[in-house]
C-alpha cells in the first residue's frame, strides 16, 4: 500500500511539471502534437524508470561502498546520459517519424531536470529500492499525463478562431499550463 501511495504521488499530488515545475522545456516544446508527446512520454517514462533504477544502484553500491557520495549529482547525470542515448538509438531504429518529430527534445532527456530531480529525491527521502522505482514510474507516469493533456488541449486550441491573435501560440499555451498546474493543486492533502 505505502508502495502504491508513493506512485500516487509522484503521478498526482508531486507532480513533477505541474507542482515542482521540472522538465518544462520538453513539456512546452513537444506537447505541439499528441502522437509526439505520447512518444515523449514513453520515452520519458522509460528513462526514468531505468535511471531510477541504475541511480539507485550507483548510488547504494558503488558510491556508498566507496565514500564519495558526493559525486552523485555527476554519476547521475552520466548514468542517464547513456540511458538517453539507448533510448535515442532504438526511437530512431524503429520510429523515424517518431525520431523525427521529438527532434531536439529527446537528447534533452539528458538535461531533463525531472530525470535528474527523481534519481535525487529517490536519495534525499533514502527510499529502498521499490519505492525509488515506484517515484520514478510515478513521476514519469505524471510527465506523460501532464505533457498528452496539454498536448490534446493545444490542438484543440489551434483549431478554435475565437482566441484573440495577441494570445495564439506560446501566451496561451502558457496560460493553459498555468491552469492545469492550479487544477493539480486539487490533489493536494490527498495524501498526508
Amino acid at each position: 500500500m505505502e508502495i502504491f501511495l508513493v506512485f500516487i504521488n509522484a503521478m498526482l499530488v508531486n507532480n513533477f511539471v505541474l507542482s515542482k515545475f521540472l522538465g518544462i522545456c520538453s513539456f512546452l516544446g513537444v506537447s505541439k502534437k499528441t502522437d509526439a508527446a505520447v512518444g515523449m512520454g514513453l520515452a520519458v517514462t522509460f528513462v526514468m524508470g531505468l535511471a531510477s533504477i541504475m541511480s539507485y544502484s550507483v548510488y547504494h553500491f558503488v558510491l556508498k561502498p566507496l565514500n564519495i557520495t558526493y559525486l552523485y549529482t555527476i554519476a547521475f547525470v552520466l548514468v542517464i546520459a547513456a540511458l538517453v542515448q539507448f533510448v535515442e538509438m532504438v526511437i530512431q531504429k524503429l520510429s523515424p517519424s517518431l525520431y523525427k518529430a521529438l527532434g531536439i527534445y529527446l537528447p534533452l532527456i539528458t538535461t531533463n531536470c525531472a530525470v535528474l530531480g527523481m534519481s535525487v529525491i529517490n536519495i534525499k527521502e533514502d527510499y529502498g529500492f521499490l519505492k525509488a522505482l515506484f517515484n520514478g514510474l510515478g513521476a514519469a507516469a505524471g510527465y506523460m499525463l501532464a505533457i498528452v493533456l496539454l498536448a490534446g488541449l493545444r490542438e484543440k486550441i489551434d483549431n478554435n478562431k475565437n482566441i484573440p491573435e495577441a494570445l495564439r501560440g506560446l501566451p496561451i499555451t502558457l496560460i493553459t499550463a498555468g491552469l492545469m498546474s492550479i487544477a493539480f493543486l486539487g490533489f493536494q492533502g490527498v495524501i498526508h
